[in-house]
């Protein structure tokens, strides 16, 4: 019975994960994150290995979803093979120097890049901040490339598929939101692999990790939140149909502001 906060936890996390994944097309990572963190607090982990455990999981899981969500966007023509070559190496080296840096980081360090992008991110649904800076730097491929490895470093450490800064950036740099979405797909399972390798390097030996875990990826959460994820996503795409979409979106930065404050407030307190 100890365990039964943890599937609650994990269930709901990937409940959720799955419906924002649907409704807003975002990776589900900003979502599965906190609620993991949650759960892993809940059953009595240290406040300096749950969060890392909650963050090498969170990408694992995007490895599969983007996986289903690229090829679909691929089908349909939405991903952009130019941009992929463009960003790709930068973005796959920069989570990979993410992902091995985790272990030098501590719990709080991790959780106030968290809290500090979800509040960006949140400000960002409600005001273009993003865009419109972005917009004025231009499009170069060296703007490209410097966006790309902070994209890449940001969403190892944050454990997300990176769509919450790269979709605005795509689009401020002249490309259609469709497009933009589709090449974020993509661009987040390159992401997503390296940034989980170097979290199960950097955690290998860590003590303190929940039972079956390699490194910081904890299969049994990752199993159960991908299950669920993938099993609630579809009914969030047709219930985003059915609704406005610019109160969804106010709902969710709504969402992050709560999420973000908490975990700042958890790692300066």
């Amino acid at each position: 019975m100890e365990y039964l906060p943890l599937i609650i936890g994990l269930l709901a996390a990937g409940a959720l994960a799955g419906l924002m994944a649907g409704l807003l097309g975002v990776g589900g990572g900003i979502v599965m994150v906190p609620a993991m963190a949650v759960a892993f607090e809940i059953i009595g982990l240290s406040p300096n290995v749950y969060h890392h455990v909650a963050v090498g999981t969170s990408l694992a899981v995007i490895i599969a979803t983007g996986l289903a969500s690229a090829r679909a966007h691929h089908s349909r023509g939405a991903v952009m093979v130019d941009v992929l070559k463009m960003w790709g190496p930068f973005i796959v080296g920069a989570a990979l120097v993410g992902g091995l840096m985790a272990r030098m980081f501590s719990g709080d360090i991790l959780r106030i890049i968290f809290g500090v992008v979800a509040l960006f991110v949140a400000f960002n649904i409600i005001l273009p901040v993003q865009r419109n800076l972005m917009a004025k730097l231009g499009g170069s491929v060296v703007t490209n490339r410097i966006s790309a490895a902070f994209i890449g470093y940001i969403s190892a450490l944050m454990g997300i598929g990176g769509g919450s800064l790269s979709v605005p950036t795509l689009v401020a740099f002249g490309n259609s939101m469709h497009k933009a979405v589709g090449t974020s797909a993509a661009l987040g399972v390159l992401l997503a692999v390296p940034a989980t390798i170097g979290f199960i390097i950097s955690g290998w030996d860590v003590t303190g990790r929940p039972p079956l875990s390699l490194g910081y990826v904890n299969i049994p959460a990752m199993l159960v939140i991908g299950i669920m994820a993938a099993s609630i996503a579809p009914f969030g795409a047709a219930l985003a149909h059915r609704l406005e979409q610019k109160h969804l979106k106010r709902a969710f930065g709504a969402f992050l502001l709560i999420v973000g404050s908490r975990m700042l407030w958890q790692a300066l307190t």
